[in-house]
């Protein structure tokens, strides 16, 4: 763990949220929008919990601008370090819309782990 930012393996993250039904998939959601907000240092920005929980409240609608929004922040993180943009808003709601949740988990996460190494 690297400041409040822990470095997951995607293979593990995605056969535990298989092999749970979903639930390990629900703290990996909750995780990945709180490191987000950390390493953007955005304090004020919608807590993991409280995403989630307005995703099932509006049957998933909110789900759509989450994953805007979470591609926003890991290219604002990137382009802190230098990184070049890639569009990571637009393909993360896209798949959301296709229904590939658990694919925009694994990018935001291989992201956020190139961010911890530098």
């Amino acid at each position: 763990m690297e400041n409040g930012i822990q470095k997951r393996d995607l293979v593990k993250a995605i056969i535990f949220t298989i092999i749970t039904c979903g639930i390990y998939g629900i703290y990996w959601f909750i995780k990945i929008t709180d490191e987000t907000n950390h390493i953007v240092g955005d304090a004020n920005g919608t807590n993991g919990t409280t995403a989630f929980i307005l995703t099932l409240v509006t049957c998933g609608i909110y789900g759509y601008f989450w994953a805007y929004k979470q591609g926003e922040k890991i290219e604002a993180a990137k382009s802190a370090k230098g990184l070049p943009p890639s569009n990571l808003p637009v393909l993360y709601l896209i798949l959301e819309i296709v229904g590939l949740g658990i694919v925009n988990f694994a990018l935001m996460q291989n992201e956020l782990n190139s961010l911890i190494d530098g």
